[in-house]
C-alpha cells in the first residue's frame, strides 16, 4: 500500500464518528453582506461574501463577530446641482464625477471622504447686453465669456466675485452718447441714495455701486427695476450661528474653511450649496453624537454605543445601525381565549405568541382546529404577531403513516394554509415531534411543501427543532441544513437537557449546554436571523431517597419557585458545571433537588443569544413567568 493512501486513510478515519458517520463541515456563518441596513446574505467564507457584495452598490461585508467593516463599495464622489444630489450622482472616481458634473450648470463634486468640494462649475462671470442677460450667459472662465460676448454688440461682462465692470466691447462713441442722455440708473445702499448716485450709464451706476456694500443699481424708468444687487448672498453658518455674510461665493468658502461644521447657503435657502461637515453622521437614538468622513470610521465609533446609527448628511438615510433587537416569542400551550390573553397581559415586548391551535388528528392527513379568530384579532391589536402551533401528538407511527402518503401531506397541508389565511395570523409553527429517523426524507419533503404553499399565501413558516448534536444528526429525522434553507425561522428547543424519563438529575437547560447547540445550529449553516433559542420558564424537581436514587421528579413555574425556597428554607449552591444555583430542601423524608431559574438565568440566556447574533428567543412557555421577569428582559431585548 501506498503511503499517500495510508495518509488518506488514516484522515479519513479521524474525521469518523464513533456511528461511522463523517464529521459534517462547519458551516457557521462568519460574514454578512449588508446593503445599506438591510441585510442581504451570510456565509462561512469571505471571499464568497465580498463576491456576492460587489453585485450591488452601496453594500458592505462584515464580521459578525466583531461587526468589523472588512471591504465596502460606497462611493467616493458625489455631485450637486445647486446642493441638490441624487443616488444617480454617486461615483467610484472623480473622473467619472466630473464627466457628468461637466453636463450640468452650478454643479460640484463633494469627495465624501474630506471637506467641502474638489470640483466646481459655477460661473464666475456673466454677461450682459445693456440691461439684458441670459441664463446661458453666465461662465466659469473669462475667456469663454469673452468668447460668447464677441459674437454680439456694445455688451459687457462683470465679475460675479465682486461685481466689477471687467471687460465690455462698446465702442467709446456710444459711451459718451449714453452719459448725455437721462439720469435713469440709481445707486441705493439699503434704502438709501443721493443724489450723485444717478447715473445715465449703467457702467458709471455698476462702479458707483461696487464701491458701497449691500448696494444696488435700479432702473428709475422703469418701475425701480434692479438691475444689479450687490447684497450679500452667501451666508455662511456654523450650526445654526449665522458667522457672516459675502457677496462672493468663493469668499464665504474661503471663511467657511476658517472653522468646522460649517455651512453656506444662498439667500437662505434651505438647501445648503457648501458644506465641510463630515459626510456621514453618528446618533445614538435620535441624538446626534459625532461624525466622520471615513464610513468604517464612523461605524467604529458607533460600535461603543448602544442603539447607535449612521446616517447620511444630505437626507438623514440609515446606512447602518446597531439597532437589531432580539425578537421574543412565546408558546401558550393552550387555546383558550382567557388564557391566551392573560398569558399576554403578563408580558411586555413580546413579539411572537404561538397558541396550540392545530393537530394532525390522522394518517389520513385530518386537521384538528381548535383556533379563534376573535383571539387572533385581539393579539394584533395588540401588535403581537401570531404564528399557531401545529402539533403531530408526538406521535411516530402516526407520522410515519401520514408522511408514507402524498394524498394525505395534501390535504393537511391544504387545510391547515387556509385557515391560516383566513384567521390571518403570520405565520405557522410546525412543533413535529418523536418523528422516527427513517422519516427524514419525507419530514423534509412535507416542510418544503408546506413552506411553499404557505409562503404563496403570504405566511411564514417556524419550525421547533430538538437540541441534538452534530454527532448523531444525520441519524435523526431532522435535517437542520435543507430546514434551515427552507423555513423562515427555525426554533431551538434548548431545554430538557435532563428530561422527565431521564437517568439523573440535573439543570434543564445548563447553560454551557446551551450555548453548544446555538454552535451547533449555526454549523449546519443556518442564518443567525433565522435561529430563535428557546429558553425554558420551568425548572424540573428531582426526588432521591437516602441511596441517592431518583424516586420521582415533577416540573416547577419559574414563577412559583421564590415562595417555595422561602417557605421550604431551601439551601442554594452555585454548580459551575451548569452556570446556575443548585437549590435543595428536605421533604418527607427524601432530598428535593432543581437548578434554578430566575431573571439571573433568563438574562444570561439573552446574552447567548445576543453574543451569537440570534433572531431571538422563544420562552416555554408563558404564565409560568412573572411580570417583573418581563420588565427585566425587555430592557435587555
Amino acid at each position: 500500500m501506498k503511503r499517500n493512501t495510508v495518509l488518506v486513510i488514516s484522515i479519513l478515519a479521524l474525521l469518523l464518528t464513533s456511528s461511522g458517520t463523517a464529521l459534517a463541515a462547519d458551516k457557521t456563518s462568519k460574514y454578512r453582506v449588508y446593503q445599506d441596513d438591510r441585510i442581504l446574505v451570510e456565509t462561512s467564507d469571505y471571499s464568497s461574501a465580498e463576491n456576492y457584495a460587489k453585485q450591488f452598490t452601496s453594500t458592505h461585508v462584515e464580521e459578525i463577530s466583531t461587526r468589523k467593516w472588512l471591504w465596502n463599495n460606497y462611493p467616493r464622489y458625489k455631485m450637486y446641482q445647486n446642493g441638490v444630489s441624487s443616488s444617480a450622482w454617486e461615483f467610484a472616481t472623480l473622473d467619472q464625477a466630473v464627466r457628468e458634473a461637466s453636463n450640468w450648470g452650478h454643479a460640484s463634486i463633494r469627495d465624501l471622504r474630506s471637506d467641502g468640494w474638489v470640483w466646481n462649475n459655477y460661473p464666475q462671470y456673466r454677461l450682459y447686453q445693456g440691461d439684458i442677460t441670459l441664463d446661458s450667459w453666465e461662465f466659469t472662465t473669462l475667456a469663454q465669456a469673452k468668447a460668447e460676448g464677441a459674437k454680439w454688440g456694445n455688451v459687457h461682462i462683470i465679475d460675479l466675485r465682486d461685481h466689477q465692470w471687467i471687460w465690455d466691447n462698446i465702442p467709446e462713441s456710444s459711451k459718451s452718447e449714453l452719459r448725455a442722455g437721462p439720469k435713469v440708473y440709481q445707486v441705493y445702499q439699503g434704502k438709501s441714495t443721493q443724489d450723485s448716485w444717478s447715473f445715465s450709464y449703467l457702467e458709471d451706476a455698476v462702479r458707483e455701486a461696487a464701491a458701497w456694500g449691500n448696494s444696488s443699481v435700479v432702473r428709475s424708468d422703469k418701475n425701480n427695476q434692479t438691475i444689479l444687487s450687490n447684497e450679500k448672498m452667501y451666508k455662511v453658518y456654523q450650526y445654526s450661528s449665522l458667522l457672516n455674510s459675502f457677496l462672493s461665493l468663493d469668499d464665504a468658502i474661503a471663511y467657511a474653511k476658517s472653522f468646522d461644521h460649517t455651512r453656506i447657503s444662498k439667500n437662505d435657502s434651505p438647501k445648503d450649496i457648501w458644506t465641510n461637515y463630515p459626510y456621514y453622521q453618528v446618533f445614538q437614538n435620535d441624538k446626534w453624537i459625532s461624525d466622520s468622513s471615513i464610513l468604517p470610521d464612523a461605524v467604529n465609533y458607533a460600535l461603543s454605543f448602544s442603539n447607535a446609527s449612521i446616517r447620511l448628511l444630505d437626507d438623514s438615510y440609515k446606512v447602518w445601525d446597531n439597532f437589531r433587537m432580539l425578537q421574543f416569542w412565546g408558546w401558550n400551550g393552550s387555546s383558550n381565549n382567557d388564557t391566551i390573553r392573560a398569558h399576554v397581559n403578563n408580558t411586555v415586548g413580546l413579539d411572537v405568541v404561538s397558541p396550540t391551535y392545530f393537530t394532525l388528528a390522522d394518517a389520513s392527513g385530518t386537521l384538528t382546529d381548535t383556533s379563534n379568530k376573535d383571539t387572533v384579532a385581539w393579539l394584533k391589536a395588540q401588535n403581537v404577531r401570531v404564528y399557531p402551533l401545529i402539533n403531530n401528538q408526538f406521535d411516530a407511527a402516526l407520522t410515519t403513516k401520514f408522511l408514507a402518503s402524498p394524498e394525505a401531506q395534501k390535504k393537511f397541508i391544504q387545510a391547515l394554509v387556509s385557515k391560516g389565511a383566513q384567521l390571518g395570523v403570520e405565520g405557522l409553527n410546525i412543533d413535529f415531534e418523536s418523528v422516527a429517523g427513517k422519516d427524514r426524507a419525507p419530514f423534509t419533503v412535507f416542510v418544503k411543501n408546506l413552506t411553499a404553499a404557505a409562503h404563496a399565501e403570504g405566511l411564514k413558516i417556524s419550525i421547533d427543532l430538538p437540541r441534538g448534536s452534530v454527532k448523531w444528526n444525520a441519524q435523526t429525522a431532522y435535517d437542520h441544513e435543507k430546514l434551515g434553507e427552507t423555513v423562515d425561522y427555525i426554533i431551538t428547543m434548548t431545554y430538557d437537557q435532563n428530561w422527565r424519563t431521564g437517568p439523573e438529575a440535573g439543570s434543564v437547560a445548563g447553560l454551557q449546554w446551551v450555548e453548544e447547540g446555538v454552535q451547533e445550529f449555526l454549523s449546519y449553516g443556518i442564518p443567525r436571523d433565522k435561529l430563535i433559542m428557546g429558553i425554558p420558564f420551568y425548572v424540573r424537581e428531582w426526588q432521591i431517597d437516602e441511596s441517592g436514587q431518583l424516586v420521582d421528579n415533577r416540573a416547577l413555574l419559574m414563577k412559583d419557585l421564590p415562595a417555595l425556597i422561602k417557605s421550604k428554607k431551601a439551601t442554594q449552591t452555585w454548580d459551575d458545571k451548569f452556570g446556575q444555583y443548585r437549590v435543595e430542601y428536605e421533604q418527607d423524608g427524601n432530598k428535593r433537588v432543581f437548578w434554578l431559574e430566575d431573571e439571573a438565568t433568563v438574562k444570561a440566556r439573552l446574552d447567548i443569544a445576543k453574543k451569537y447574533d440570534l433572531g431571538g428567543v422563544a420562552a416555554w412557555r408563558l404564565g409560568y413567568d412573572s411580570a417583573d421577569l418581563w420588565k427585566m428582559m425587555i430592557q435587555e431585548k
